[in-house]
C-alpha cells in the first residue's frame, strides 16, 4: 500500500517538474539579438517567472530524487 501511494506521488512529481522544464523561457532566446529580431515585450516580468520557474525544478528534481530513493530503498 505504501509503495504504490510513493508511485503515485513519483509520478505527480515527474510531472511537476517536466511542466516546470517546458514552463522556463528557452536560454537561446538571445541569439535573436544577432540579427536584430529581439523582442522585449515581457522583459521585466520574464526573468521573474523564469527565476520563479528555476526554483520549482529544483524543488520538483530534489523531491523526484528523494522519492525515487525511499522507493529503491523499500523495494530492496
Amino acid at each position: 500500500m505504501l509503495l504504490t501511494i510513493l508511485m503515485i506521488l513519483d509520478a505527480l512529481i515527474a510531472i511537476g517538474l517536466i511542466a516546470s522544464v517546458l514552463m522556463q523561457e528557452g536560454k537561446t532566446s538571445g541569439m535573436g539579438s544577432l540579427s536584430g529580431q529581439n523582442e522585449t515585450v515581457f522583459s521585466s516580468s520574464a526573468r521573474g517567472l523564469d527565476a520563479l520557474m528555476a526554483r520549482f525544478t529544483v524543488f520538483f528534481a530534489v523531491l523526484f530524487m528523494i522519492v525515487t530513493v525511499i522507493i529503491a530503498k523499500i523495494t530492496n
